[in-house]
C-alpha cells in the first residue's frame, strides 16, 4: 500500500515511517509535488486533520502530480496538548500555542521550528508554575481517506477512516532531554519518569499518542 502522508514536519515523518509497517510506503509532501500551506480553520483536532488529508486529495486528485504512479490513500493527523488545569487548553491551538492570550495573538509569529517548540514549551511551564495538578494527556485524530484511479485517470474516494490515540501523563517542572520535538521534554508519559525528550525514540514511538493513532488505523485497514 502506498500513502500520502499530508505533513510537511520531519519529525513527525520519520516517526511515521518508523512505525508504519513494512509493507506500507508513506510519501511526504515533497515527494508528491506538494507545496502550498494548509491552512487549518477547524475548531476541533478532528476537523482539522480532515481538511488536511481532503486538501492533499484534491490536489493529488486534480492537479495529478503523481502520473504513472498509484496512490492508495492520504492520511492527516492533528495533535493536541490538553492539560487538565486548564480545561484542556491548549488543545486545537497546540502548535501556536506562544501567540494566544485569551484567544488572541499576542506574539509576534516565530519562523523557526526550534524557536517556536521553545517558546510553546516556555507558555506550558508558566501557565501552570505554582500548579499541584499538572496532569495532562497527547491526543492525535487522524484522517485516512482512501482513494482508487478511475478509466478518467481522476481519483475516486472509496473510504474515509477516523481514528485516535491518547497518552496520558503530566507536565514536568522544568525542561529535561534533548530528544523528540514540540512539548517532549516537559511531557512525562504514565508509568515513566522521564520525559519523552529523555526517553530514547524505540520506547516514545510505542507508547506515544501518534503511535496508538497509527496502531488504530493499521487494525482498521485491515479489517
Amino acid at each position: 500500500m502506498k500513502l500520502v502522508f499530508a505533513s510537511n514536519n520531519a519529525h513527525k515523518l520519520d516517526e511515521v515511517r518508523q512505525i508504519m509497517p513494512a509493507d506500507v510506503e508513506v510519501l511526504s509532501l515533497s515527494e508528491i509535488g506538494f507545496e502550498q500551506e494548509i491552512e487549518e480553520t477547524g475548531e476541533t483536532l478532528e476537523a482539522n486533520s480532515e481538511i488536511k488529508a481532503r486538501t492533499v486529495a484534491a490536489f493529488i486528485g486534480e492537479r495529478l502530480k503523481v502520473k504513472g504512479e498509484r496512490i492508495d490513500g492520504v492520511f492527516a493527523d492533528d495533535t493536541g496538548l490538553e492539560i487538565d488545569a486548564l480545561g484542556g487548553k491548549p488543545g486545537v491551538y497546540t502548535a501556536r500555542w506562544y501567540r494566544l492570550n485569551d484567544g488572541m495573538s499576542a506574539a509576534a509569529p516565530l519562523n523557526d521550528e526550534m524557536m517556536i517548540f521553545a517558546a510553546n514549551r516556555a507558555k506550558a511551564l508558566q501557565e501552570l508554575k505554582g500548579e499541584t495538578d499538572r496532569g495532562a494527556q497527547f491526543r492525535t485524530v487522524i484522517t485516512l481517506i482512501l482513494v482508487e484511479r478511475e478509466k478518467t485517470a481522476l481519483l475516486k474516494e472509496k473510504r474515509t477512516i477516523q481514528v485516535s490515540g491518547i497518552v496520558r501523563g503530566r507536565i514536568a517542572e522544568e525542561e529535561y532531554g534533548q530528544g523528540g520535538f514540540g512539548y517532549d521534554p516537559v511531557f512525562i508519559p504514565e508509568g515513566y519518569d522521564k520525559t519523552f525528550g529523555e526517553l530514547p525514540a524505540e520506547i516514545k514511538n510505542s507508547i506515544s499518542h501518534r503511535s496508538r493513532a497509527l496502531q488504530a488505523l493499521v487494525k482498521t485497514l485491515k479489517r
